[in-house]
């Protein structure tokens, strides 16, 4: 199709038009603070898309093999879906790992660790919270087939967004599977949240569920 008008506009009338289950981007790596707080053309329609959105980094015409999946364990109510649809691309992908990470603020733990007695209640209420987790997120595989699938479950201590885009960096994940935000606002890009650490420097390539 080809059509005239703002990259934006006309992509997102596109979707909207032809009900578009998955849009597929390019996008650089690491934006510079101008592209940051102005928004390159695919963070903005990663922002407005009616779909999901696939951000791709290195997109490559000799297909590169996707070994490890890293998604999103957040408690929350699109979770669900947000792992199944990690799932399903992993079987389309022929790739045998998924890892889910299960973001926790550190607001939770209600410890400040100063001496021994603290770093040890502290060491107990992240277990339990990591057991709490492990056992929601079993909930949810319950009803999705993994065959087939090494599933690992992580439990990480840290700022949203921040702390899964590290993890998913670190661990050299092939796609980053997440959650789409509510809704984001223009001072949410200037005090981020979640999906904005995300976006300002994609670790790996992205999806984003809606």
């Amino acid at each position: 199709m080809w059509q005239t008008g703002k990259p934006v506009d006309v992509i997102l009338k596109t979707c909207t038009d032809e009900q578009i289950d998955l849009l597929i981007l390019g996008a650089l790596q690491q934006e510079n603070i101008l592209k940051y707080y102005v928004g390159s053309i695919a963070r903005e329609l990663t922002r407005k898309a009616p779909c999901s959105v696939l951000l791709m980094i290195k997109p490559s015409v000799v297909r590169v093999a996707c070994k490890n999946i890293v998604v999103n364990g957040l408690h929350d109510t699109k979770t669900a879906k947000t792992i199944e649809m990690a799932f399903y691309f992993s079987k389309q992908l022929n790739c045998k790992k998924v890892t889910i990470v299960e973001e926790v603020s550190q607001s939770e733990l209600h410890v400040d660790v100063h001496d021994d007695r603290t770093l040890r209640k502290s060491t107990i209420v992240k277990e339990r919270i990591t057991n709490r987790e492990d056992l929601r997120v079993k909930n949810i595989l319950k009803d999705i087939d993994s065959k087939g699938i090494t599933v690992k479950m992580q439990s990480i201590f840290g700022r949203r967004g921040y702390s899964i885009g590290h993890y998913a960096k670190v661990k050299r994940a092939d796609l980053l599977v997440m959650n789409a935000p509510e809704k984001i606002r223009f001072i949410d890009r200037i005090f981020p949240h979640d999906i904005e650490y995300i976006l300002s420097e994609l670790p790996t390539d992205v999806l984003i569920v809606k």
